[in-house]
């Protein structure tokens, strides 16, 4: 359960750090901003690593994973606050789009013994939640 909420409070520092800048809440520049996101993803990097006991190419593998990733989900959803986006949904689609992107790559180069505990630390609970949202959207 606690792996759970680590991973939510890993999405949600996701998004803290583009409703930040999208709401202007304090003076924030652009450098803290990417200093904020990669301290945020340094401690995922380090919570993945000791957690799965990931070797050296692995690890590199997850901070490449994320630091592609994490800013290109940044950037699709401040296009959409340019544009004026409104609906909260459709932002939480794009969240789970790349989510889902960073649980495939994950999949391809982790254990199947490290994939599995993963999965049952959290990964499966943030798949079924993202499969959850998906099927009510289609509705």
């Amino acid at each position: 359960m606690k792996i759970y909420h680590l991973l939510s409070v890993f999405a949600a520092v996701c998004l803290g750090v583009f409703a930040a800048s999208a709401q202007n809440q304090g003076p924030q520049t652009p450098e803290q901003r990417e200093k904020q996101l990669q301290e945020m993803l340094d401690k995922e990097v380090q919570r993945l690593s000791t957690l799965l006991n990931l070797e050296y190419w692995q690890e590199f593998y997850v901070d490449s994973t994320l630091r592609h990733d994490i800013p290109e989900m940044n950037k699709e959803l401040e296009k959409m606050q340019e544009a004026k986006v409104e609906n909260r949904d459709l932002y939480i689609v794009v969240q789970d789009r790349w989510m889902q992107k960073i649980d495939d790559s994950y999949k391809r180069f982790f254990t199947p013994e490290q994939w599995n505990k993963y999965w049952k630390t959290g990964g499966k609970k943030a798949q079924e939640a993202r499969d959850k949202r998906n099927k009510k959207s289609k509705k």
